[in-house]
């Protein structure tokens, strides 16, 4: 069939599903609404196809930012309902239906994918089933279709910068909003440390959470600013994104979060400062005076006023604790996604009435999937890193001829990963969003680098 014809008979086909569609809502629900809405509903198909990635970075945005709990007034609309039917739909149109785009394969997605067939196995024998389960329907399946959907389908530039300025502007707004909550005392837990939708028994209510979602954007609203070839209002946006973010990650008095800050504008310092002696030396003094600037020694819990080592500390050495007997227990599957909590009071050699969280992606990793799933998830983040690297030097060796929101985005991935890997000690990260959004953009980043580009010169992008 001819082009032409093949797209007429599309067309037909769509008419008269949309003619019979109306027929029957009109049968149940015989209201003018429902004609206005099967009127509306070719424009939205239209948008949906023909703006794939940007259905698929806003479902992403939405659910990883939880805005619709930031800003209580869209929880009703199902905004993230919606985004996720018009992405899947995108994607099996584009992908299973017109073959538009090409779903390719690389060595990180055969990790990725490994992965997540160690979290299904978990799942299905987890200690607690139902839990599992529920978070494996829930959450986790949707962070692995997004994952493929966001690698197969940034393949421009111009795809590049929406995901770049996207993450930056809504974690902006998050930012935004955490800073007005610690200005207005609201949510606030310790007294000093700040939360998000707390009453709403949103996953932001808990500062260490909230945290990490402010942490990540901050390796792409600093690539916006680090950019040289990008324009001076993007450079804007970008260093009014970093003060806002930075200033918000501060009043969460988070010891994680302020690590994964440390670590990625490291990542950008260190590529920049020609003496190593002077980057370190700056390093050390930065560190202390974050410290004093968060007022981590006032906190309630891991505050100066106790003695020896913290309770906050203790904590934490008690729940890795109950993790390592976990996957002792369960070395080959763990005790299955979000189970962590559930099975605290049977491992933990310290019980005070109390399940408490693991706090670390390494030992929350090891205690829900076991020795094995742990193996493949460092090996699956050293092989992102090493990929990361390869492709920002063989971008940085050809910068004539990339884009600059490639370039940004290249940055961001690499400051992002580090950052991810040096905050993982105090946050958990493993079943979340942040690493597989840039697990994805890093494949994406080295498939367009592999097509565009010729191969590396042997250097250390690291000392670039």
């Amino acid at each position: 069939m001819i082009p032409g014809n093949q797209h007429r008979s599309t067309q037909t086909l769509l008419a008269l599903f949309l003619c019979l569609l109306f027929g029957v809502l009109w049968k149940f629900i015989p209201h003018p609404a429902v004609a206005i809405a099967i009127g509306l509903a070719p424009l939205a198909i239209l948008l949906t196809l023909n703006q794939s990635f940007l259905m698929v970075l806003l479902f992403v945005v939405f659910s990883f930012f939880r805005i619709h709990e930031v800003f209580p007034e869209l929880y009703n609309l199902k905004i993230p309902l919606f985004l996720s039917m018009a992405s899947l739909g995108a994607l099996i149109w584009h992908v299973g239906l017109t073959r538009k785009i090409e779903a390719y394969w690389r060595p990180e997605l055969t990790a990725v994918t490994l992965f997540f067939g160690l979290v299904l196995l978990g799942t299905l024998m987890a200690s607690n089933r139902p839990i599992a389960i529920e978070y494996f329907k829930g959450i986790y399946w949707k962070i692995i279709i997004m994952t493929f959907a966001i690698a197969w389908l940034s393949r421009t530039a111009r795809d590049f910068a929406l995901a770049s300025r996207l993450i930056t502007f809504f974690g902006t707004l998050v930012g935004l909003v955490a800073l007005s909550n610690k200005f207005n005392g609201i949510g606030m837990v310790e007294e000093t440390r700040v939360t998000i939708g707390r009453t709403i028994g949103s996953v932001l209510g808990d500062p260490n959470d909230l945290a990490l979602v402010l942490m990540f954007p901050v390796a792409f609203a600093a690539s916006l600013v680090m950019t040289a070839s990008l324009g001076r209002s993007t450079k804007f946006f970008g260093l009014l994104s970093v003060l806002i973010l930075f200033s918000a990650v501060i009043a969460t008095q988070s010891r994680g979060g302020l690590l994964g800050i440390m670590a990625i504008f490291g990542v950008y310092g260190y590529r920049r400062i020609q003496s190593k002696v002077l980057f370190y030396s700056l390093g050390g003094i930065a560190a202390i005076a974050l410290f004093v600037l968060a007022g981590i020694s006032d906190r309630a819990s891991g505050g100066a006023a106790e003695a020896g080592i913290d309770a906050s500390a203790m904590g934490r050495l008690f729940a890795w604790e109950a993790a390592y007997g976990m996957a002792l227990h369960n070395p080959f599957t763990g005790v299955g996604i979000n189970n962590f909590y559930s099975n605290y009071f049977f491992y933990s050699p310290h019980w005070d009435g109390l399940n408490h969280a693991v706090h670390s992606t390494w030992f929350g990793v090891l205690a829900e999937t076991g020795f094995l799933g742990l193996t493949v998830f460092i090996t699956t983040i050293v092989m992102l890193v090493k990929t990361s690297i390869h492709s920002l030097q063989r971008i940085e060796q050809n910068l004539n001829r990339v884009d600059p929101a490639i370039h940004a985005t290249a940055q961001a991935v690499l400051a992002g990963l580090l950052g991810t890997v040096v905050s993982a000690t105090f946050l958990t990260q493993g079943f979340t969003w942040p690493i597989y959004i840039l697990a994805a953009l890093v494949v994406a980043v080295a498939r367009w680098v592999d097509s565009h580009l010729p191969p590396a010169l042997a250097t250390n992008i690291i000392k670039a």
